[in-house]
């Protein structure tokens, strides 16, 4: 008898059990419609740690299961922030100018209106029309639809010619990060269409929502964030657990042998890519919202090592270790840089923490590589009594050619 996914993998059952207490307890104790015991500024806090959550299990997918290291996939987060930011900027602009012409003798017609909201957004890089990029923007289905495509797109063009070149390791490390600088050096024009390093602002104003408090609006995008994070937990768990999984850890183990195999190595590679390249996407387009603005330095190349970094220390190869990582960051660099954490004062000089915060994670990101390499989620091995099975000295594989265990420590 077959028994059900989740009695395959009760860990991740545990996982979503555990999101739905956090965010029913932060719902809680918050001022929207709680206790008021956490503010809203930290409610929008976790909701976008939950996000970061998010493109850090798809950052697990594509290094921790398929081998790929990607120092690009920050650029696809900050594309679907751009997506979403597009209708908000949009439409919030439009309400304003409509209610500054509500009182005019004369009635303005479309155009003018259009002219106006163009003037608006655009007036601060010396232009008052719409890029062709800007089409879509009066449309919320259009942007959602763009929030996916335009990773995804992105994704599939450049892993098609990437994979299909075969280009493997710290090269295609490379690759992915100057495709990231090169579309941040093109976001930082004035002429790119999007406002130039001004970005865009004032994303957490939801259109039609001035009634509605922010404490309210924080909370409908921590549902939204959880609810994202669920679904996105639960469909990598199920990726990574079948026939498909197996292939790409083969791929990561031992590309050339899974290729002698018969699998299309490009093919699962670049659908991996296209996967978590259209999740960083969702995840910034929830993630900008609560930020309120976005910026050409938002994609810069150093964004997506902070991520690998998040995804090394929680623990690679495993989605709970991704989650564990990149919320244990996020939230412990919240406060060191709040200014909140003392200051250490040597005497001939004084730690100040806001300043020395990303050295601390730098070192942090040695010391894991070299002493604990399986990361935080390695603890929780530890406390299960998860080892390596002790062979002393006997085969791996089922011939005697097969790699032995010392060989393997070596």
């Amino acid at each position: 008898m077959t028994r059900s996914f989740f009695a395959r993998h009760p860990s991740v059952l545990v996982f979503i059990a555990c999101l739905a207490f956090f965010t029913l307890l932060v719902t809680i104790l918050s001022e929207g419609l709680g206790i008021g015991v956490i503010s809203t500024s930290f409610v929008k806090t976790l909701g976008k740690t939950l996000c970061l959550c998010l493109v850090a299990i798809a950052m697990d997918l594509v290094w921790g299961y398929a081998g790929i290291l990607s120092l690009g996939h920050m650029a696809f987060f900050g594309l679907g922030g751009y997506m979403i930011g597009m209708w908000l900027m949009y439409e919030r602009t439009r309400d304003i100018v409509v209610t500054s012409l509500a009182d005019v003798e004369i009635p303005p017609t479309p155009q003018e209106i259009s002219d106006a909201i163009g003037n608006q957004i655009f007036g601060v890089v010396g232009s008052s029309d719409f890029p062709a990029v800007w089409a879509f923007a009066p449309s919320l289905p259009a942007q959602l639809a763009l929030v996916v495509l335009v990773p995804g797109l992105l994704a599939l063009v450049f892993g098609w010619l990437a994979f299909r070149s075969r280009v493997t390791g710290v090269y295609l490390s490379i690759l992915t990060q100057a495709m990231t600088l090169a579309l941040a050096l093109y976001l930082f024009q004035n002429d790119s269409g999007l406002r130039g390093n001004n970005g865009l602002s004032g994303l957490q104003n939801l259109p039609g929502a001035d009634t509605i408090p922010q404490s309210l609006i924080s909370l409908w995008f921590l549902w939204g964030s959880a609810l994202a994070l669920g679904l996105g937990y639960l469909l990598l768990a199920w990726v990574v657990s079948g026939k498909f999984g197996s292939v790409i850890r083969g791929i990561r183990d031992d590309e050339a042998r899974v290729r002698f195999l018969g699998y299309s190595v490009e093919g699962y590679k670049l659908f991996v890519f296209v996967l978590t390249a259209v999740i960083a996407g969702i995840a910034g387009a929830l993630y900008y919202p609560q930020a309120g603005i976005i910026n050409p330095a938002e994609l810069a190349p150093i964004a997506s090592v902070y991520l690998a970094v998040w995804v090394a220390i929680g623990g690679r190869g495993r989605l709970y270790g991704a989650v564990i990582g990149a919320a244990f960051v996020s939230l412990v660099s919240t406060w060191f840089t709040s200014g909140q954490v003392p200051p250490v004062d040597l005497g001939f000089y004084t730690i100040n923490w806001v300043d020395w915060w990303q050295v601390v994670l730098g070192l942090s990101f040695v010391l894991v590589t070299i002493y604990a390499p399986k990361g935080i989620a390695g603890l929780f091995d530890l406390a299960a009594g998860r080892f390596p099975p002790r062979r002393h000295g006997a085969a791996l594989g089922p011939d005697d050619g097969a790699l032995r265990e010392k060989e393997a420590e070596e």
